[in-house]
């Protein structure tokens, strides 16, 4: 009978060793995913330099919104894609972007008038961080009564970050007037903000939208970035192409 005990208890051994090394293996894989997170919060790390933030509007339609930005690094530098949405929670990813990760702000790129795009930019203009966005961005903000961009360009943009190059460009009129996107080629990355939709997500807030349009501008988008493989947009999750294919079909007039 003890011979038996202690032969179960051998063959349980390594059944044992191996489920806690799984268990252990998974805590940390899911540690790894949580570069940060707080209530107001939160960064999702997407490749070795870029992660998504995600912070939070509460709307009157449509409740308490998450809101996607981007955080792009190169070179001991970074470009910010959209404000967290206020000045609080910008000075947050601020602070993570300066101490935590230890690189140096370099500008932040406005994707449209909307406060989910510009609400903290004070935080950065008070650093000295310079904004970028469509000149038809700073007009519209403007007559909102929004936090204004630095420094406007009508249709095309480029940033250097370190060796690296950023393209934020206007394709045409979607969710706004203004909307633009911004491609970052060696990370084979758009970030579509609102004019990009999530899977399976409704047409949300139309607005200031151009619906005629929309199919049309984001077919120009899948047309001059052939090589994508990350889309980021402005609410709900990442993915690749199928959030073009996905909002061209949406918006699709006959």
């Amino acid at each position: 009978m003890k011979l038996k005990e202690q032969n179960l208890m051998n063959y349980k051994s390594p059944l044992i060793i191996l489920l806690f090394s799984v268990l252990l293996l998974s805590c940390k894989s899911q540690n790894g995913n949580r570069t940060y997170s707080s209530e107001t919060l939160k960064i999702i790390p997407i490749s070795q330099n870029s992660y998504i933030h995600v912070s939070y509007l509460q709307t009157e339609d449509y409740g308490k919104v998450a809101c996607n930005g981007l955080v792009y690094m190169n070179a001991g530098e970074a470009v910010v894609f959209d404000t967290p949405i206020d000045t609080e929670t910008s000075n947050e990813l601020i602070d993570w972007i300066t101490k935590t990760k230890e690189h140096k702000i370099k500008a932040v790129v406005v994707n449209h008038f909307h406060d989910d795009c510009l609400g903290g930019v004070d935080a950065f203009h008070q650093l000295n961080i310079p904004s970028y966005a469509n000149n038809k961005t700073i007009e519209l903000a403007r007559k909102e009564g929004n936090p204004l961009p630095q420094i406007g360009f009508d249709q095309v943009n480029e940033i250097i970050l370190g060796n690296k190059k950023i393209i934020n460009r206007h394709f045409g009129e979607a969710h706004t007037r203004d909307n633009i996107v911004s491609y970052i080629p060696s990370e084979h990355l758009l970030f579509g903000g609102c004019p990009v939709k999530s899977l399976n997500t409704t047409k949300g807030y139309l607005g200031d939208a151009n619906t005629d349009e929309w199919s049309s501008t984001i077919s120009k988008i899948k047309t001059a970035y052939p090589d994508l493989k990350i889309v980021i947009p402005g609410h709900g999750d990442h993915g690749g192409t199928g959030l073009l294919d996905y909002t061209i079909s949406l918006f699709k007039t006959e």
